[in-house]
């Protein structure tokens, strides 16, 4: 086969200034090497995003309290539960939207307009309980990335290159987990922790003239934001402007075996009538209300005070042990998870990883025993393993996910899919938080007493995305060969 021929099979409709066929021609010339560039964007944006998500998670037992909407310490966990599910309920009702807009006007837009994350900053000026509930309502809507920004990693990528690039999604939510919490541990309420920097009388605060003592973190996701989208001007678009006629898939197939190319387009048909792509949905949703609850639990559980089961660490002390997780999350992701991924394949690395995690999660309870610098260790390596482990997980699913539609079809499969996931989202720290709530109340009882159940809860939820993965609950996509 001669390079044109080749050519005319990497690029089945090729149009003059047609970003799409411009970025196949890029992948068909690259040799196989890694797109560190798009990718770097992948990543930048999509911890963009999830930092307004996640770092208010340490503050939030302390805003609720302020707020005085709860009637006794003990609920204050329910009704942060409701805060933090705020985001996901405004995202749930505009994935799809946002996705379909992917698909008929280009990734690159859609991406551009959800790093407007303004309302975050708004968030940190919330004076009342009600106020902060509906900027994050506002927030969470007008994000549209996810979607977008999954099916942009698939179509910059070259096949073995694609599972590297929605793991850069994932570990940068992950991370966003992690520097989030870490952020909002050590820059909320600066006038307490840095009176030297900060005065009492100032907008960060706590007088009751100007109690603004959470909007500083919100500020400095703010400011990463604005960094992002001015980079957004450099990210190339990957949709075809132009009807794309059915490729030969054999002969793909043949030259993407030896050469490396990409996956070929599935046959385009409606979503619904997709039963591999609709099999994924169900694990994604149980792994995602997992990954949430625990963010919800574990911030909680560790301010919590020790009578109550916690384990009385400061906002600091959090942040610290998270911090340290993230950074070992980067080096897994870095150096080992490509390593994973080859030697297991795609599902077997999910259903391992989901095994491992759950026995990881039931050792959070007994260390509760602990204390002091043997504490720290034990909280921070257990939530390393975890972290690698969840990154594991869901990579693999997104990737069976987008393997399973072709690319017109990509943003709107994406946006279903966050939706169902936003869904499961939003229930997850309402569900924890009440969890969280009811279990600070029975710590005399006998059978799984205060934390004990709450982590046997979410190995529970664990459990049941562990047995999605496997037939007939999962159908498996023709991947190329």
């Amino acid at each position: 086969m001669g390079s044109d021929e080749e050519a005319a099979l990497l690029v089945p409709a090729v149009e003059e200034g047609c970003p799409g066929c411009v970025m196949e021609r890029r992948k068909a010339s690259s040799n196989g090497r890694i797109p560190y560039r798009e990718l770097f964007f992948v990543a930048a944006t999509s911890l963009a995003s999830a930092l307004p998500i996640t770092c208010l998670f340490p503050f939030l037992y302390f805003m609720v309290r302020d707020f005085r909407v709860a009637e006794t310490e003990e609920d204050i966990g329910f009704y942060a539960g409701f805060l933090a599910a705020s985001y996901m309920v405004g995202r749930g009702f505009s994935s799809i939207f946002w996705g379909v807009i992917a698909d008929r006007v280009g990734r690159k837009p859609v991406i551009t307009f959800s790093i407007l994350v303004v309302f975050s900053a708004l968030f940190g000026l919330s004076t009342t309980y009600w106020m902060a509930i509906a900027t994050r309502l506002v927030l969470g809507a007008l994000n549209g990335l996810l979607a977008p920004i999954k099916a942009y990693c698939v179509e910059v990528c070259q096949t073995q290159h694609q599972a590297l690039g929605l793991s850069l999604v994932n570990t940068a939510w992950a991370l966003g987990l992690i520097v989030g919490p870490a952020l909002g541990g050590y820059l909320s309420q600066p006038a307490e922790k840095y009176p030297h920097v900060f005065s009492k009388d100032s907008v960060f605060g706590s007088d009751a003239q100007c109690r603004f003592p959470y909007l500083l973190p919100c500020l400095s996701v703010s400011a990463f934001a604005t960094l992002v989208l001015i980079s957004c001007e450099w990210l190339p678009e990957t949709i075809h402007k132009h009807k794309v006629p059915e490729m030969d898939t054999k002969a793909f197939k043949a030259l993407s075996s030896k050469e490396g190319y990409c996956d070929p387009p599935r046959k385009k048909k409606s979503l619904l009538q997709n039963r591999p792509w609709i099999s994924t949905l169900l694990p994604y949703c149980f792994f995602s209300l997992h990954d949430t609850a625990y963010s919800e639990i574990l911030s909680l559980w560790a301010v919590s005070d020790r009578k109550y089961g916690g384990l009385s660490f400061s906002t600091e002390d959090t942040g610290q042990v998270l911090a340290m997780a993230g950074a070992s999350l980067l080096v897994y992701q870095l150096v080992i998870y490509r390593w994973v991924h080859r030697i297991l394949g795609t599902v077997n690395s999910a259903r391992i990883a989901s095994a491992v995690s759950i026995l990881v999660l039931a050792t959070y309870p007994f260390m509760t025993y602990l204390s002091g610098v043997k504490l720290s260790l034990a909280l921070c390596s257990a939530a390393m393993m975890r972290s690698a482990l969840a990154i594991t997980v869901t990579t693999g699913i997104s990737l069976l996910q987008n393997n399973a539609v072709c690319q017109e079809q990509r943003g709107t499969a994406n946006g279903i899919s966050t939706t169902a996931m936003s869904f499961f989202k939003s229930i997850a720290p309402v569900g924890a938080g009440a969890l969280f709530s009811w279990a600070q109340k029975r710590q005399d009882v006998a059978f799984l007493p205060g934390d004990q159940v709450v982590f046997m809860v979410l190995n529970l939820v664990q459990l049941l995305g562990l047995i999605s993965t496997f037939e007939p609950f999962l159908v498996l996509p023709a991947l190329p060969e």
